[in-house]
């Protein structure tokens, strides 16, 4: 009896390779080459599973090009690369990688916050160019985190650990919103509390994004919400691109309606919006909050697992559109 066959659509560890290669016929793309829509569904054409990550869209025209496709694991926790619609309707199971990045993106989360607000990215540029000459009462003055005021939109799980950082790190006065309200137990265990929209842009000396994106969560904060938060107020994005109006944010930093921003996600990536490379008060990184060499490995690792677990023994871990399992 042939094995299934999978592709894993971008480089990823040797290791995982190795564990998929014991199940099914591999075709890897180790070069990590990008593929247009049309070379992806190509290279997908007969095979029963894909290895993805946020990259690689999964949507109607794909799946039409390919109807053997019986599951796609996305190496990552979010997946508005996937239309589920679609993927359901043509009894495609779709899953993710929870859980396993929540600490290492709450770390990295709380790294940019403070870059932001201690203006180390543009203190090294400085350094780096040769400006610095002497010492001054304001050189790089930025704004406290200790004793600070930390709004988070999106309260799950690596909000909470972002919460958790601060209130009990940082002495921080937590404050969030969410479309759910946490239970009374996890908002004592993150010393957090609920608060409209407008009062977490209002009141917010930093605030952390950490929402999913949706149709709904599109332009979350843009040029409106950016003039309710404080002048000293830092932005932290963490979540995804399209969450916020990065042409507004852009704006927004030029005219110094709010101190700093940091960014980890944006729209159209990996292209960036110009004007945000022009503005100094700003830290950018290349979507790389769960980048740790054992979360990314993890994350590989449970990909692999969905694969192995939905074509090999019928029980995926980490299901996204269950109702396909019944297609």
């Amino acid at each position: 009896m042939s094995k299934p066959s999978v592709l894993v659509a971008r480089a990823v560890f040797p290791e995982v390779l190795a564990r998929l290669a014991e199940h099914f016929e591999v075709s890897d793309n180790q070069a990590d080459a990008t593929w247009s829509a049309d070379e992806l569904s190509a290279r997908l054409a007969g095979r029963q599973g894909v290895f993805t990550t946020a990259s690689e869209r999964i949507d109607a025209a794909l799946l039409a090009r390919c109807p053997d496709l019986k599951i796609a694991a996305n190496m990552a926790v979010g997946y508005n690369n996937f239309d589920l619609d679609a993927m359901s309707a043509r009894g495609v199971l779709a899953t993710n990688a929870p859980d396993v990045l929540t600490e290492t993106t709450a770390d990295f989360g709380f790294a940019l916050l403070m870059a932001t607000a201690r203006r180390i990215a543009e203190s090294e540029h400085y350094l780096r160019a040769g400006q610095w000459t002497k010492w001054s009462y304001d050189l790089f003055a930025g704004s406290d985190v200790h004793g600070a005021t930390l709004g988070i939109l999106g309260m799950g799980r690596i909000g909470q650990g972002i919460a958790k950082r601060g209130a009990h790190g940082f002495g921080m006065n937590v404050i969030y919103h969410n479309r759910s309200r946490l239970t009374p137990e996890l908002e004592a265990e993150c010393k957090a509390r609920y608060v409209s929209k407008d009062e977490l842009l209002q009141q917010a000396d930093h605030l952390v994004l950490v929402l999913p994106y949706s149709p709904a969560s599109h332009h979350a904060i843009g040029a409106a919400e950016l003039a309710q938060m404080k002048p000293t107020a830092t932005l932290i994005n963490i979540a995804r691109g399209g969450i916020v109006d990065d042409a507004a944010l852009a704006a927004a930093l030029k005219a110094k309606r709010i101190a700093a921003a940091g960014l980890d996600v944006f729209e159209g990536e990996p292209s960036v919006h110009p004007e945000l490379l022009r503005v100094p008060n700003v830290v950018l990184t290349p979507h790389i909050a769960s980048a740790s060499v054992p979360t990314r490995l993890a994350m590989a690792n449970l990909a692999a697992d969905n694969l192995i677990g939905y074509l090999v023994h019928g029980k995926p871990l980490t299901p996204l559109n269950a109702a396909a399992l019944n297609a």
